[in-house]
């Protein structure tokens, strides 16, 4: 399994680092709970639970901000 695509978190513009982000996070899940029958039953809960969608929020930032300090936040190229 591939966690982190192309293996190398440098993108061209915080856009991309954003997507990257997101990526990275269903990736996580993905690799923390492998059957996707039992992710598609968790779901229900959680995309109703607003701590659980604050929670998934704060990952995706988590890696953003990873992401942006491996990019040096975007310098000019």
């Amino acid at each position: 399994m591939t966690l982190v695509p192309n293996n190398s978190l440098i993108t061209e513009t915080p856009e991309q680092g954003r997507e990257l982000a997101l990526a990275i996070a269903r990736k996580t899940i993905g690799a923390i709970q492998p059957d996707a029958s039992v992710r598609q039953v968790l779901r229900a809960g959680y995309a109703t639970d607003a701590d659980s969608l604050v929670a998934a929020g704060h990952v995706v930032a988590i890696e953003f901000a990873t992401i942006a300090a491996a990019n040096n936040y975007w310098r000019d190229n």
